[in-house]
């Protein structure tokens, strides 16, 4: 029985690859980013790179490296592949190697695409590429959950206007291999640009329910949104971001990032929690978005160090970024 259906899959592969070289069109594209950073603290000291908020990046002191991001994709026909490469200190602190993703894929209609191999996280509002947000550090709620996945995944267009993805996983941020067996499911429905995002790994993460969209008050103004709720066994957070960002000109918009972020955990009495605000600056010239930053973080506890190294509720900091998209 195996190897009856060993042979059915080798022969539905090969009738799919013998179609697939039919079709001679192809594709290639190849981009990037690369982003520097100045930061310092207002209310501690920057003669040390410990005293930060507890999220994944810009978080040292003075002129710093962001990361270099090198994309590859290749197309022909219903089938294709992209190699996303990073290095520096942001990369390495999202991807365990400098292999941010890759992965293949196949249309198999108009309106389904398989994907197979390693991807960034369908969940959250945030991303690991500077280029993709607004504010240049990044929030509570994306540094607590997952960044990347690895395994296969299904989406679906369903209308218009509405989508679903399916998928299976190996263990959340373990990339490389799946290192005991177990694995995670996810799912993602969106409507409109509104997007409910679920995952359920129980040997790492646990389970998440993430909910991420926006809608344009005006033709200037936007108002992104971001709430998750997260538990293994007990142990997990849950948070909401608000993202209103307005443009001033075509090459200068404000953002504010406003954020409530709370851990819970059985064996703490009283869960600590965050209140932040980040107000970000974006003004383009061609390639280049420089990124003045302004960051409030105010703890339920003493959890930063004031200028004295005594122990304090709040940290101001500073970040002036510069990312170049080619």
């Amino acid at each position: 029985m195996k190897q009856l259906f060993t042979l059915m899959v080798l022969f539905a592969t090969t009738f799919l690859f013998a179609q697939e070289a039919e079709t001679t069109e192809k594709k290639f594209s190849f981009e990037g980013s690369v982003d520097a950073y100045y930061r310092a603290n207002f209310t501690a000291p920057n003669d040390t790179n410990q005293i930060a908020p507890a999220t994944s990046f810009a978080d040292t002191a003075g002129f710093s490296l962001g990361m270099g991001n090198i994309i590859a994709s290749y197309e022909k026909g219903k089938a294709g592949a992209v190699a996303d490469l990073v290095f520096g200190p942001r990369g390495e602190a999202a991807s365990a190697t400098v292999l941010n993703q890759l992965f293949a894929f196949y249309n198999i209609s108009e309106n389904t695409k398989l994907t197979i191999g390693k991807f960034n996280t369908f969940l959250g509002y945030e991303v690991i590429s500077p280029v993709g947000n607004f504010n240049y550090s990044t929030s509570y709620l994306f540094s607590n959950g997952p960044f990347s996945h690895t395994g296969l995944k299904v989406d679906f267009t369903l209308s218009e206007d509405l989508s679903l993805m399916l998928g299976v996983f190996n263990q959340t941020d373990v990339t490389e291999f799946n290192p005991d067996g177990s694995y995670a499911i996810g799912a993602q429905l969106g409507y409109d640009g509104q997007f409910l995002n679920l995952l359920y790994d129980d040997a790492g993460l646990g389970f998440e329910v993430d909910y991420t969209g926006g809608f344009d008050a005006t033709e200037d103004f936007f108002i992104g949104i971001n709430a998750a709720y997260a538990d293994n066994d007990g142990e997990g957070f849950y948070g909401v971001d608000l993202y209103p960002q307005y443009a001033l000109s075509e090459t200068f918009s404000l953002g504010l990032r406003g954020e409530f972020f709370q851990t819970q955990s059985e064996a703490i009495d009283d869960d600590p929690s965050v209140i932040a605000f980040t107000l970000t600056g974006s003004y383009a010239v061609d390639d280049l978005i420089i990124k003045p930053e302004i960051r409030l973080d105010s703890g339920s506890e003493d959890i930063f160090i004031d200028k004295d190294l005594m122990a304090t509720k709040s940290l101001g900091s500073f970040v002036v970024a510069a990312i170049y998209k080619f």
